[in-house]
C-alpha cells in the first residue's frame, strides 16, 4: 500500500497542507514543535479511524477552526486507487469514507491500510503498566484479523458487567455471574488463543531484528503471560469469586495479561539503558511489520518513524535504515530535527526519497 498525496486541513497545529509523497522515503526535517509528528499522526488517523495520541477527536481540530478534513490517496498492491476521507465538525460525529462510500461501522476499515508507527512515547511498552503491552498486541492482530477485536469487546462488556455485580452492597446474583463468567471465559479463550498465536510467531522476528540492530551483541527475549496459560479459563476466573467480591473486581482474566520483556535474563524495565529500550521497541514495531506483511491481506504496511534517531548511536541508526532499505519494507515516513543526519544516511542506499521542511504546522 502507497499514500500517493495527502491532503490535512485544520488537523492540529497543521492549518493546511497538500502533499504528493515519495513511494518509498518521506523526510520530514523541522525543530521541535514544528508539528512533525502531527503530520504522521494524520497518515496514522486515515488507517486507524482514531489518533495515535488522543480518544478526544475534538482536541485534533485547530484551536480557532470548526472541522478538521484529512484525505488520502492510495495505490493499492495491486494497482488500485483508494480515496480515504475523514472530516469532523465541532461538537459533531466524524464522518469516515473510502471510495465515497461512509463506513456503518468504523471497524469496518481497521486493517484495509496496514501502518506500524514508531514513536518515543513506545520506551512505555518498557516502563508502562501492563494495559500499554496488551494494547500493542491488540493494535497488532486488530489489523489482520477483524474477529479478534469482536472477541475482546464482548469479553470487556462481560467483565465490566461482572465487575459492577462485584461492587454491590447486596449478594449478587449468583445465576447471573455464572453467565457473566460463561462469557468471559468463552471470549476470553478467544482472545488468548489468537494472542498466543501472534506472540509465538513475533518472538523470532524480533529476537532477528535487534540482533541485527544491536550488531548481535546483546541478547534478548518477549515471553506472553496470562491467566489462560493456568488451565481452563472458567475455572481459573470463578476460582477466587470470594476474593474478587471482597476487591470489587476481577482478579483473573485476559485482562491481566501481559509481555515480559527480557535482557540477558533480566527485565528491561529495570536493567535497559536508553539506548536498548529504544532498540528493544523498535525491534519489537519492525517484527509487527513483517507479521503484518505476510499475515491476513497481505498488504504491505506504511512504516513511521517519529524521531528514532534520539537515544541512538549513529551504528544502530545506520543499522536502522539500512534494514528498512530492503526491499521487503514499503513506503516509509521519517521525522528528524536535523537534516545533516538524513543527508548522511541517505547517502548509504538508493532509492526514491523526497525531503520536506516542516515549520509551524506548515509543510513544504
Amino acid at each position: 500500500m502507497i499514500l500517493e498525496k495527502i491532503n490535512i486541513l485544520n488537523y492540529k497545529s497543521i492549518r493546511e497542507s497538500s502533499l504528493t509523497l515519495s513511494p518509498k522515503m518521506n523526510c520530514f526535517i523541522g525543530h521541535n514543535g514544528a508539528g512533525k509528528t502531527n503530520l504522521l499522526d494524520a497518515v496514522y488517523y486515515l488507517s486507524f479511524c482514531r489518533s495515535a495520541f488522543t480518544n478526544i477527536d475534538s482536541s485534533l481540530i485547530t484551536h480557532d477552526a470548526d472541522f478538521f478534513v484529512l484525505e488520502g490517496t492510495y495505490r493499492c498492491d495491486n494497482g488500485d486507487t483508494d480515496q480515504v476521507y475523514c472530516g469532523m465538525k465541532r461538537g459533531q460525529k466524524k464522518h469516515f469514507k473510502r471510495n465515497k462510500k461512509e463506513y456503518k461501522r468504523l471497524s469496518q476499515h481497521i486493517g484495509l491500510i496496514p501502518l506500524i508507527f514508531v514513536s518515543p512515547s513506545d520506551t512505555m511498552l518498557i516502563e508502562g503498566g501492563s494495559e500499554e503491552r496488551r494494547h500493542f498486541m491488540d493494535v497488532a492482530i486488530a489489523q489482520y484479523d477483524a474477529t479478534y477485536i469482536e472477541a475482546l469487546n464482548r469479553y470487556n462488556k462481560a467483565l465490566q458487567q461482572r465487575n459492577t455485580l462485584l461492587k454491590m452492597e447486596e449478594e449478587p446474583d449468583a445465576a447471573l455471574l455464572d453467565v457473566l463468567e460463561e462469557q468471559m471465559a468463552a471470549e476470553g479463550e478467544t482472545v488468548y488463543q489468537k494472542r498466543s498465536t501472534f506472540v509465538e510467531a513475533l518472538i523470532p522476528v524480533f529476537q532477528q531484528v535487534y540482533s541485527d540492530i544491536s550488531g548481535n551483541n546483546e541478547q534478548v527475549s518477549l515471553a506472553y503471560v496470562s491467566h489462560g496459560q493456568r488451565g481452563a479459563l472458567l475455572d481459573v476466573i470463578r476460582r477466587d469469586r470470594q476474593k474478587d467480591r471482597i476487591v470489587g473486581y476481577s482478579l483473573h482474566g485476559i485482562h491481566r495479561d501481559d509481555l515480559e520483556m527480557m535482557q540477558g535474563g533480566f527485565p528491561m524495565k529495570r536493567e535497559g539503558s536508553q539506548g536498548q529500550n529504544k532498540t528493544y521497541v523498535i525491534a519489537l514495531k519492525l517484527a509487527q511489520f513483517s507479521f503484518l506483511r505476510q499475515s491476513g491481506r497481505g498488504v504491505m504496511p506504511l512504516l513511521l518513524l517519529d524521531d528514532i534517531f534520539d537515544k541512538l548511536d549513529a551504528q544502530r541508526v545506520s543499522r536502522i535504515i539500512n534494514l528498512v532499505a530492503r526491499e521487503e519494507y514499503g513506503q516509509i515516513f521519517i521525522t528528524d530535527t536535523n537534516r545533516d543526519h538524513l543527508d548522511q544516511l541517505l547517502q548509504q542506499v538508493d532509492f526514491d526519497h523526497r525531503i520536506f521542511h516542516v515549520e509551524g504546522g506548515e509543510i513544504g
